[in-house]
């Protein structure tokens, strides 16, 4: 039973321009976001999540990132195993069209 919640990459632009607060996570590897993250995500490589759980807060959704939305999906259904609101960014950031870091 997968039922991850999911945001369009076009969804989290326009939110991100409405200036809404939203908590991003950034689970590529360090070469990978050498290249360029969304403003304002964080970066938690996918192999470091479980000895990260203490910067995560279970009353906070979170948004998830890789490049194709595999990975990010992968961290997704292990964090909402243990408690967390989680979603993932479908399409990664090989479909992400706006502002990098």
């Amino acid at each position: 039973m997968d039922n991850i919640e999911t945001i369009t990459t076009d969804e989290l632009q326009k939110k991100l321009e409405a200036g809404e607060k939203l908590e991003l996570v950034d689970v590529r590897e360090n070469e990978e976001v050498a290249e360029g993250m969304i403003p304002g995500a964080r970066h938690i490589r996918m192999g470091t999540i479980p000895e990260n759980l203490d910067k995560f807060d279970k009353d906070t959704e979170y948004i998830f990132i890789c490049r194709s939305g595999g990975r990010s999906h992968n961290v997704c259904l292990y964090l909402q195993d243990q408690g967390y609101k989680v979603r993932n960014m479908v399409g990664g950031m090989m479909n992400w069209s706006g502002e990098t870091k």
